[in-house]
């Protein structure tokens, strides 16, 4: 496995990987046509995360039903990811440990300085 350093220089090269100037990683899946959602907007939005050696710890896909939220009250890889989207769109987006859940973790379900991984479909900006 290797360090999270490792896999975001590693992901960098790989075709279609976008890494904006906060470290922030994305790939875009399928291209949207909807509006684009601003930090003051809420989502609605379907998603899987997991950690970087591929253990799922969250999924809206796998509870049946998307969740919705305030785009400026999630993790600030969230934040940032989601404007770059439009309605329809869905990405994997790759997040660098200060853009997640840092040196504290999440819940013992995401450890301290963890990458993570997540596909994000943007459903509807509310």
């Amino acid at each position: 496995m290797p360090s999270v350093d490792q896999f975001f220089q590693e992901n960098a090269e790989k075709t279609g990987v976008i890494t904006m100037d906060s470290g922030l990683q994305y790939k875009v899946l399928t291209e949207g046509t909807g509006k684009s959602p601003e930090a003051t907007n809420v989502v609605r939005v379907h998603y899987a995360g997991r950690l970087l050696n591929g253990k799922e710890f969250d999924s809206s896909y796998k509870r049946g039903e998307p969740t919705e939220f305030p785009v400026n009250a999630v993790i600030p890889g969230w934040t940032e990811a989601l404007q770059l989207m439009k309605e329809g769109m869905k990405i994997e987006v790759y997040i660098r440990p200060e853009l997640g859940y840092g040196a504290a973790g999440a819940g013992g379900v995401i450890p301290p300085n963890a990458g993570l991984i997540f596909e994000v479909e943007l459903i509807k900006v509310l």
